[in-house]
């Protein structure tokens, strides 16, 4: 593809996202930007987190594994499924009922500010770390296949991308991004459909006919049974369930959208249209995946992995779906970082700063917010180059390891909060968040001296959310009140 008519297609592309911001933020205020003034219509949230959900990283990454994990990712969106109905039907009925703009406003009012702050910093982590790592292999991509060819450094085209997604959601936040990213959501799909067609057309097959192909080279198995295996499926399917109830339900993004929902009702519909059509979208993904490999192996192609993809757009396909497949890339990216970027920006600025408890007038408390938000692009930009430095080969599996750990204490303290009436040392909270993650990382180490042939796989944020639950509880002692489980008040031993 000729470097040129990339910037044009990047510009045209990003003008459209200016002009919906234009007309969507006007009149924004603090409230727009965190939970979009709570006027959002449910249909139009639920297809824009698709493409919030998906990432870059699932457009590239889940096709491209399929020659080493088969369908098994599958098995794991099973999981999600369930856990999509605990957000909806638990978590979502306790945050109306609180009116939280921050979620973790729940955590400082039933356990204490120290609390609520720790699982504030745990997200703050794992939505920065989450967030680069998808931000970074679409840039990756771009970078490599084609604006190396114009002598154009990898730190100038990160801070050009973060540039663009700073200027679209500065002012609008949630007000904005929820129509944002249902533009980016159907771009996004639209690339994969149109991919899969053409590699069906080039393959000169019809779609069972390319399924049947699948299964006798081996990359359709959807259930893995050697129960010592890191993706036996009944650890993928619990897994699946706790990375959706914390990396969905406990996160400050994708619920920032969820309570922007005028109502509860609405926010659950949201939810389950969403889970139903992510289910529909990654089997297709998983199809992709399967063609990609058949057409590879055709052409005597040695890439695998993340680089498949890419690879055969660029050296196989005409440029009009090059162009096609860059638009579906843009589109699955921006979605990924402006979300997360708005939310770190509203959970720094409302659990770590408190900023709404200061009094301040609405222009110092935009202020404010601007630059905690031009300091989240800073850092986000940083991470991007130490991703790069890193490059991993598969950034999916790399995303699910770091949510084990991060998401963990989340996990066990939203738990605890939920399930327990007790009431916990607030002040030491954050010990407890701080050692399960440091000990799992040491049960990590040691698995083949401790397991012999087990090995932990994704429910390692199962574990370290229940060792973060245990030292709560060695923490905490029965309440000596009736009647507090979500209560306004915090309720702690301080």
């Amino acid at each position: 593809m000729q470097p040129s008519l990339l910037l044009s297609v990047v510009m045209a592309y990003f003008l459209g996202l200016l002009l919906v911001t234009w007309f969507t933020s006007r009149g924004s205020d603090n409230q727009g930007f965190y939970v979009g003034n709570r006027r959002n219509p449910w249909p139009l949230v639920a297809f824009g987190m698709i493409g919030t959900s998906l990432s870059g990283v699932t457009f590239v990454s889940v096709p491209g594994a399929v020659g080493a994990t088969q369908w098994h990712y599958l098995q794991i969106m099973l999981g999600h499924l369930i856990g999509y109905g605990i957000v909806a039907f638990v978590l979502l009925p306790l945050y109306y009922r609180l009116q939280l703009t921050s979620i973790y406003d729940y955590v400082s009012r039933r356990l204490g500010p120290h609390s609520g702050r720790t699982a504030a910093g745990f997200f703050i982590l794992s939505r920065t770390l989450g967030a680069t790592a998808r931000l970074y292999i679409v840039i990756r991509i771009l970078q490599d296949w084609i604006l190396s060819a114009w002598g154009v450094p990898f730190w100038l085209t990160a801070a050009v991308i973060l540039l663009m997604i700073v200027l679209y959601t500065l002012e609008g936040g949630v007000k904005t991004i929820v129509w944002t990213d249902t533009l980016q959501t159907s771009g996004m799909l639209f690339g994969l459909v149109a991919c899969t067609v053409f590699l069906l057309d080039a393959l000169q097959l019809q779609p069972l006919q390319a399924l049947h192909a699948m299964q006798s080279q081996g990359l359709t198995e959807v259930f893995a049974t050697n129960v010592s295996a890191k993706d036996f499926w009944l650890k993928h399917i619990t897994a699946g369930i706790f990375i959706t109830v914390a990396m969905t339900g406990l996160d400050q993004e994708m619920m920032q959208k969820n309570i922007s929902v005028r109502t509860l009702g609405g926010a659950q519909k949201n939810m389950l249209v969403m889970a139903a059509v992510m289910l529909g979208v990654v089997v297709l993904f998983l199809f992709l995946g399967g063609l990609l490999h058949l057409f590879a192996a055709q052409q005597g192609m040695a890439a695998r992995g993340d680089a498949l993809f890419p690879a055969v757009v660029m050296q196989h396909m005409p440029q009009a779906m090059q162009v096609i497949f860059v638009l579906a890339l843009i589109s699955a990216l921006f979605p990924s970082a402006d979300g997360a970027l708005t939310a770190l920006t509203s959970s720094f600025c409302l659990d770590i700063l408190g900023i709404e408890r200061r009094g301040l007038s609405e222009a110092a408390h935009k202020r404010w917010r601007h630059a905690v938000h031009l300091g989240f692009a800073g850092v986000f930009l940083l991470l991007v180059l130490a991703f790069r430095w890193m490059d991993d080969a598969s950034m999916i599996l790399l995303i699910l390891k770091i949510a084990g750990y991060t998401y963990g204490p989340l996990l066990g303290l939203f738990a605890f909060g939920v399930l327990t009436r007790r009431m916990v040392k607030d002040r030491f909270v954050w010990t407890v968040a701080v050692m399960a993650p440091l000990l799992c990382g040491v049960i990590d180490s040691m698995q083949a001296v401790w397991f012999t042939s087990y090995r932990i796989g994704l429910e390692m944020l199962l574990l370290n959310g229940a060792l973060t639950f245990v030292g709560l509880w060695i923490l905490s002692k029965e309440p000596t009140e009736e009647g507090f489980l979500y209560s306004a008040h915090p309720r702690s031993l301080s």
